[in-house]
């Protein structure tokens, strides 16, 4: 998959400003905000808010109790790419997509079986499609 290369001003004409703010600026939205926080039980994927890549099954969503969309793995390891994030005095592993280079947001490894990860992401990085193709009841 090759990379998809945009300017910021294209960002900007195709995201809302909270979109922009989090998946360019690698920003955080506040916790029990997002529309995918809470885990419905609605079979489908989850896709890049940006280039529309899917990065996480609704299979391994689960409720980590933290305010945002968690999940134990992601849909293929090739989808997403891991960065060392020093910021806010801590050591993190930053979480974007490959393909366009999104910040989803982080991965921790206190997750549970069968990986013991939890994939915690902004839900403004994200685009919900259930399994007949649609948007779902999500958003």
């Amino acid at each position: 998959m090759s990379k998809i290369s945009k300017s910021e001003s294209q960002w900007q004409a195709e995201l809302s400003p909270e979109e922009y703010r989090v998946t360019r600026q690698k920003g955080t939205e506040r916790p029990f905000t997002g529309a995918y926080w809470q885990v419905t039980g609605e079979a489908g994927e989850y896709r890049c808010r940006c280039c529309d890549a899917p990065l996480f099954s609704s299979l391994t969503q689960f409720d980590a109790g933290c305010g945002w969309p968690s999940f134990y793995e992601p849909a293929a390891e090739a989808l997403i790419e891991e960065h060392v994030d020093l910021s806010h005095g801590m050591r993190r592993v930053e979480v974007t997509c490959a393909h366009c280079d999104a910040h989803l947001g982080h991965v921790f490894p206190d997750g549970p079986a069968p990986t013991g990860l939890r994939y915690c992401i902004n839900s403004a990085s994200l685009r919900f499609r259930n399994e007949a193709g649609e948007g779902g009841s999500k958003r």
